[in-house]
């Protein structure tokens, strides 16, 4: 017999899309690799430059008398070390002149705890009986975001315009007609880029956004996981932007440290005093290693540097060369269509008219030892479920080994042709 759960323990103890992908993820990486190609995880690549950095700043710490001992047995502040806390404050306001401080900086065990953390204070059931959401003004959205909800439906999506932008390429864009900001909604929430798709809210779009979310006095929470100024995976003009209605996230993930699970929050005082009450309760205080390998980083400016010149080439090459393989293995004969790709670390695949789903393509592709994440996990808070463009969408990764990339696409296409052929 099994133990009875909460509300709580149902939302978060009953499986989810990210569940699925990071065991997938896990698995596969925990083996080595092997025969599996690994195309469906945010698995950062390991650039030779970064890692060679991470172990000079590892050899650095453990070098300096006292530092190591920190970094290992000392607690940090809820919300986080001060140190590092100034040296990003002080980035920011050398660079875009942004009006912040420490005490505008929280770190949180990841980008994931953020959210988490951010949506269940904003959103859900209020003392009095109401209930708030979070609308996404553009999905697909990351995948992540779905299950954190403590209790009930969390998310109000709106459909996006599909916009045809040539043979073979799509872009979603943010349908302002139908974005309707009603007295339940919370905050108003967008990746740039977007995880899954790669796609990038132009300076315009984001700019109204921030202007319906300040008219409604609620904030606009811009996750930038992937963006500028680190760790720069953009291909794209986008100008990073932040006021005191703006809470923005940022992650040392994607710069080559996702095992240090270092997550950045700039917003306003009071929500970073919340974040910090919220880390002591439910964590106690949040890892040091990230921040003590990224601090001088961050303090001389040299992880815009990198962010430039080393993070944002190394992925856009792999962007490239990604789409070369879509070309060589789909074009004229697949009825397929590719997502602009302006940033990320993905290729997100439409399949008109799939006569399988998302789901079943998947299981398909996995029976050949080919990961991908199937489209319909990011289409969550649509009130119109049964839109069939949601179960014709894969997610795949480009940051593997290019013999294994390369591969994957191979199998991903003969697949596809087999279930459109079996339609025929």
């Amino acid at each position: 017999m099994s133990w009875e759960l909460s509300e709580f323990g149902r939302g978060l103890c009953s499986g989810s899309g990210i569940g699925e992908l990071m065991d997938d993820l896990g698995h596969a990486l925990a083996q080595g690799g092997g025969r599996v190609l690994m195309l469906g995880g945010g698995q950062p690549a390991h650039i030779p430059e970064m890692d060679a950095l991470w172990r000079k700043r590892m050899e650095e710490i453990s070098a300096q008398p006292g530092a190591l001992e920190h970094l290992l047995g000392n607690y940090e502040p809820p919300v986080g070390n001060m140190a590092f806390r100034e040296a990003i404050a002080g980035l920011f306001h050398r660079q875009f002149g942004w009006a912040i401080g420490p005490e505008h900086v929280g770190i949180t065990m990841g980008g994931q705890t953020a959210f988490f953390l951010l949506f269940n204070s904003l959103a859900g059931r209020f003392a009095d009986g109401r209930r708030k959401k979070i609308l996404l003004p553009l999905v697909p959205e990351y995948i992540g975001y779905a299950n954190q909800s403590v209790g009930g439906d969390l998310f109000r999506a709106v459909k996006p315009r599909i916009e045809e932008t040539g043979p073979h390429r799509f872009k979603y864009r943010v349908d302002f007609e139908a974005l309707e900001v009603s007295e339940d909604i919370a905050a108003i929430c967008v990746s740039r880029p977007t995880n899954p798709t790669g796609n990038v809210l132009t300076d315009n779009e984001v700019a109204k956004l921030a202007a319906l979310a300040e008219s409604h006095n609620i904030p606009l929470i811009i996750d930038n996981a992937y963006g500028a100024p680190f760790p720069n995976v953009i291909f794209t003009e986008a100008t990073p932007v932040w006021n005191e209605n703006i809470i923005l996230t940022l992650s040392l993930s994607k710069l080559g440290l996702p095992g240090t699970r270092t997550g950045i929050v700039i917003a306003r005082e009071e929500m970073i005093r919340r974040i910090s009450s919220m880390t002591s309760i439910v964590g106690l205080s949040n890892t040091n290693t990230g921040q003590a390998i990224m601090q001088p980083l961050v303090e001389s400016g040299e992880v815009l540097r990198l962010s430039k010149e080393v993070v944002k080439p190394y992925y856009q090459e792999k962007s490239l060369q990604a789409l070369g393989w879509v070309r060589e293995f789909f074009d004229d004969v697949l009825p397929y269509r590719v997502h602009v790709s302006e940033g990320a670390l993905f290729l997100w695949m439409w399949f008109e008219d799939l006569p399988i789903t998302a789901r079943e393509l998947y299981v398909r592709l996995k029976a050949r030892d080919v990961l991908v994440v199937p489209g319909h996990y990011f289409f969550f808070g649509l009130e119109d479920e049964d839109w069939r463009h949601r179960q014709e969408c894969i997610r795949v990764t480009f940051t593997m080994p290019e013999e294994v990339v390369r591969k994957g696409f191979q199998i991903i296409a003969e697949e596809v042709a087999r279930a459109y052929a079996a339609e025929a």
